[in-house]
């Protein structure tokens, strides 16, 4: 029978039209260009974006991309790195409208669709006292950064977001709507809690909700020496788990409270949060308020959405270019603090920034074949960025960014996949080392045997 998708076996945006009841938006459209952007200045034309209401429709959409090859880009919130969310002469499926939400605070759970961001979410189940860990950026999708692992200012208390995650619906390559928990389709359920994108799209997530009411966080900037980023990653290494936080060293921007003589100098920007009793938290992070003298101290009692109206991310997707090398850490010494400093100071990006995060606690405590993200015992998590207007120096700011990464990198290996830009298969390859990626194979052969999922950090299917 002719699939009611396709004119002469190509892609016919009047029939998607017919059938999609949300919208289709093509190139002659007066909204596609702001439909197809996306963060980090990738840019990139579909052939459609289409913005599906449900479930079926999702289905619809993997129909069509299957039937005529047309390469599929799933979008839930645009962050990816490598520009993951938008096809050049593709289809878009972006996820935006599904943002459907049921909460039950009696039980702690919630079901959500993916098209939610951190943000939304966060607020929502904050309204109960809940929580569930995402990332550090509220705009941030909960489909990219779920399946990818999910570190955030919850991961030493809870652990990552897949650590919450009890149940997905997922939309197969070939067309099925499925339910995967632990009881079904367990295999698929292991892959998609830190696989990425790779095996099907998932339309809703059911998290387990942790009580997470008033914590002690907010945002702390110091000065950077290598003395003081040492002995704050030791602090943070030696706190209690309720603690997670990121330490971002930079160069000071032009900011009002700044004296004017430190514009321009390296500073340690900490980000922190304390999950529990806020006295107790404040009692925790006042060593850190005196490795030296604050040009900023905002620590202070908050309701844990808060966090993210500190961060709010502002001006939309940012039109710099965007180079970053991540990696985990099992060891963190002066000699490398010293190295973030002076490297700093030899940056031409418009931003560079080395960013320090101490990992362990409840992360730690999962098997690293608990699940497709294969990390847990590593001690911290380092990237290493530069922002930039001038594509033409694309060369120097990456030659940047690979020498500091190196100088502290120690050997250790490994990479987190959220955090992986356009890198080659190698490094995609450090985000699932050893048995992960032979497991996650075997499963990519199952559900998507002729890879109609790549437009993501690929794992390609078995044989």
């Amino acid at each position: 029978m002719q699939n009611p998708y396709l004119e002469s076996d190509s892609l016919s945006v009047p029939k998607l039209r017919e059938v999609i009841r949300g919208e289709v938006i093509a190139p002659d459209d007066p909204m596609y260009d702001e439909a197809r952007a996306v963060y980090y200045g990738i840019d990139r034309r579909p052939a459609v974006i289409i913005r599906p209401t449900d479930a079926d429709e999702v289905a619809y959409v993997v129909a069509v991309a299957r039937d005529t090859g047309v390469e599929l880009a799933v979008r839930s919130g645009g962050h990816s790195l490598s520009g993951h969310g938008v096809s050049d002469g593709g289809i878009v499926l972006d996820l935006s409208r599904m943002k459907g939400l049921h909460i039950d605070a009696t039980q702690r759970t919630v079901w959500a669709q993916s098209g939610l961001t951190a943000g939304e979410l966060t607020k929502a189940v904050g309204e109960h006292g809940l929580a569930v860990g995402f990332g550090d950026a509220e705009t941030v999708g909960i489909g990219g950064i779920t399946l990818g692992g999910g570190v955030g200012f919850l991961v030493r208390k809870l652990g990552l977001t897949i650590d919450s995650l009890l149940a997905a619906e997922v939309v197969t390559a070939d067309g099925r709507l499925i339910d995967v928990d632990a009881e079904n389709h367990p295999d698929l359920f292991w892959a998609v809690r830190g696989g990425g994108g790779n095996f099907g799209v998932v339309t809703r997530f059911k998290f387990r909700l942790a009580e997470v009411g008033e914590v002690f966080g907010g945002m702390l900037m110091l000065p950077a020496t290598p003395e003081v980023i040492k002995s704050f990653v030791d602090l943070a290494e030696a706190a209690p788990e309720e603690l997670s936080g990121i330490a971002n060293v930079m160069l000071a921007p032009p900011m009002p409270f700044l004296p004017e003589e430190q514009h321009g100098k390296p500073v340690l920007f900490g980000i922190m949060v304390y999950a529990g009793d806020p006295a107790k938290g404040e009692e925790v992070l006042a060593p850190f308020r005196t490795l030296a003298t604050p040009f900023m101290d905002m620590l202070q009692p908050m309701r844990y959405p808060e966090i993210y109206e500190l961060l709010e991310e502002g001006g939309g997707p940012t039109p710099t270019g965007f180079v970053v090398r991540t990696m985990f850490l099992d060891s963190f010494d002066q000699d490398a603090a010293a190295a973030i400093v002076d490297r700093l100071n030899a940056s031409t990006a418009n931003m560079a920034v080395a960013q320090l995060r101490v990992l362990g606690g409840a992360m730690a405590r999962i098997p690293d074949d608990a699940t497709a993200f294969a990390h847990r015992g590593r001690k911290m998590m380092a990237n290493v960025a530069a922002m930039y207007e001038d594509s033409s120096q694309a060369a120097v700011h990456e030659a940047w960014v690979d020498e500091l990464a190196g100088l502290i990198e120690r050997g250790d290996g490994g990479a987190y996949v959220n955090f992986l830009g356009d890198e080659g298969a190698d490094r995609v390859r450090e985000a699932y080392p050893g048995p992960t990626w032979d497991r996650l194979q075997a499963i990519k052969r199952r559900y998507d045997p002729t890879n109609l999922f790549r437009l993501n950090q690929n794992i390609p299917p078995a044989g």
